[in-house]
């Protein structure tokens, strides 16, 4: 009978071990996947975004100004909903400065339209 008891005390105790390496295992989980579930919903800096826009243009053309509203905005393009950031830049291009106004997604820094501002 003493054998027995000390079997299941054994028995429990690991019983007692596993559950709890198994509940850490499911927490680690649960916060990794809401950690990515938020980073997929912040929005990149503006700043940033700006930034950005500035080195690719500046790649092949000077760039003299640029500009972005710091809070996004809703854009529609093709039936598509997005947060966007609206900003402009200034090239100078053949001995003249055209301002382009353009709108970037907030969540993925994509160029989604960019054209030359009206006169």
């Amino acid at each position: 009978m003493f054998r027995q008891s000390t079997y299941f005390y054994g028995w429990s105790e690991m019983m007692k071990k596993n559950n709890t390496i198994l509940v850490a295992c499911i927490a680690f989980l649960i916060g990794y996947i809401l950690r990515q579930q938020q980073e997929e919903k912040q929005l990149i800096k503006p700043e940033k975004v700006l930034k950005s826009v500035k080195e690719r243009y500046q790649k092949k053309y000077e760039v003299s100004g640029s500009w972005i509203y710091m809070k996004p905005e809703p854009f529609e393009k093709n039936d598509l909903q997005y947060d966007v950031y609206h900003g402009g830049i200034t090239k100078h291009t053949n001995g003249q400065y055209i301002p382009y106004e353009f709108y970037i997604d907030a969540h993925t820094g994509t160029i989604l339209e960019m054209f030359p501002q009206h006169k």
